[in-house]
């Protein structure tokens, strides 16, 4: 499954991440990280509708996600990415 993880120390909640998201499925959450800031998070009932598409990394201007892909199985079972 592709998925996202953002590194909450890093986080200054700018949101810009959310600006980008084609699922909308990133939102600012209610946490604060050690600096203060309210972080963003994908809520766990949706981070199955990731795509992977990298938007949100691209856009952070903190570094602070990480996308992973799941690669794609073609038809006769091999892994392509």
């Amino acid at each position: 499954m592709s998925r996202i993880e953002i590194r909450d120390e890093r986080c200054k909640g700018c949101l810009l991440c959310t600006t980008v998201c084609p699922k909308e499925i990133l939102q600012q959450s209610e946490r604060f990280n050690a600096q203060g800031y309210k972080v963003v998070e994908v809520p766990s009932d949706k981070m199955k509708e990731c795509i992977a598409c990298s938007s949100c990394a691209k856009i952070c201007p903190d570094f602070c996600i990480t996308v992973y892909k799941t690669p794609s199985v073609k038809a006769g079972g091999q892994s392509h990415v």
